[in-house]
């Protein structure tokens, strides 16, 4: 697959301001491990090549264990994953996959609502989105892993 543009080059400024949410990812105090899985999770049910490499690399940096990043399509299952971090899959499954959200989802934000504050739900909330909108530049431009 051939990536369309550098839309980095096409856009320094829209790029610096997307790459600034970082800052404000880094300064939620969520969890690194948490992000790190919600991040490689979106990416994943987006398809992002590219972000699913650097997400998972970026996990695998900061010392998560390759059995949690190998069964991560299948987190309901694995029993590495804490209360907490389902939650926060579950929450990031719903979100990404807005056109499937048609059903009550009292209960799965009920569930993350037992887990995390509403500052961590709209923080959580927050970097589900971030990673989104990543995905579209990834995907919509082709970038392949480096």
């Amino acid at each position: 697959m051939k990536a369309r543009f550098d839309f980095y080059s096409a856009s320094p400024d829209t790029m610096k301001a997307v790459f600034a949410t970082q800052k404000v990812i880094d300064a939620t105090g969520l969890e690194q491990r948490l992000v790190e899985l919600v991040k490689l999770r979106a990416s994943q049910i987006n398809g992002c090549l590219f972000c699913m490499s650097m997400h998972a690399a970026d996990a695998r940096n900061r010392g998560i264990p390759d059995e949690v990043l190998d069964t991560l399509p299948g987190w309901h299952e694995a029993p590495w994953f804490s209360q907490r971090e389902r939650a926060a899959l579950a929450w990031t499954d719903h979100l990404t996959r807005l056109s499937d959200a048609g059903h009550d989802d009292e209960a799965l934000y009920q569930a993350l609502a037992d887990q995390f504050t509403e500052k961590e739900c709209t923080d959580l909330t927050y970097v589900i989105g971030v990673i989104n909108m990543l995905n579209r530049f990834g995907v919509g431009f082709r970038r392949a892993p480096d």
